[in-house]
């Protein structure tokens, strides 16, 4: 279903990114902003399902900064590849890349969203907050299981944010949940009682069906009402 094309961030880095388009006229646009393994065929199938949803969905390679094509799995090894790159991660510069995904699918002049996993939660939050530093204004944003999203939480998002988490995370703990929702009351938040982290990855150990289905549908409603 979907294609890769190069794109180019203002710093004028080059990356590549994962474009599925919709079999019917798009009704929206997506960016699905990756976890820590890059845009593997994880992050590709969630693109693959909301442009079967009839969204026009780019997942930009934020890898690319350090190795090009850089795809990892879930095993021993490839966590251990993971958690090396994370530390050089930088959000702003990561925001950079998702400004150069969102800016080429807006060029069909459609409404368009951030949706991101992992670390792609938190910077679906920080596109909400930051994305006017990069010239970007989403129309909203959806964040699953956003790690560190604590020490950012009263940034002020200017666009409808909804937000996922495992009630049993052990990644993220409640506070930084609890800080959102002080912050924020408007902000949509869903818990899932007993679910750890990434419970919305088929690939992975602590997926959970039941949860990932109902946050599925909760997220496609959700951008259905924002952007479509």
């Amino acid at each position: 279903m979907g294609d890769w094309v190069r794109l180019k961030a203002e710093d004028e880095q080059e990356l590549s990114a994962y474009v599925a388009n919709p079999a019917i006229e798009p009704i929206g646009a997506v960016v699905v902003v990756q976890e820590i393994f890059g845009v593997n065929q994880s992050i590709r199938g969630v693109a693959d399902e909301y442009a079967r949803e009839g969204f026009l969905a780019i997942a930009p390679a934020l890898f690319d900064r350090f190795e090009p094509n850089l795809e990892l799995g879930y095993g021993e090894e490839d966590m251990k590849k993971a958690f090396g790159i994370y530390p050089k991660l930088d959000p702003n510069v990561s925001l950079k890349d998702i400004a150069a995904a969102f800016h080429h699918v807006k060029q069909a002049g459609l409404p368009t969203g951030v949706l991101g996993f992992c670390y792609g939660g938190l910077m679906a939050w920080l596109s909400a907050t930051r994305g006017e530093n990069v010239l970007m204004q989403p129309d909203c944003c959806v964040g699953y299981y956003a790690g560190g999203v604590g020490r950012f939480a009263t940034e002020e998002p200017v666009c409808p944010v909804l937000l996922h988490f495992g009630g049993a995370d052990d990644h993220i703990g409640k506070d930084q949940i609890d800080a959102v929702r002080t912050a924020h009351p408007d902000v949509e938040i869903f818990l899932y009682e007993g679910v750890g982290h990434a419970f919305a990855n088929p690939d992975r150990p602590s997926y959970n069906a039941a949860a990932a289905k109902l946050a599925w549908e909760r997220s496609l409603e959700f951008l259905k009402a924002n952007l479509a």
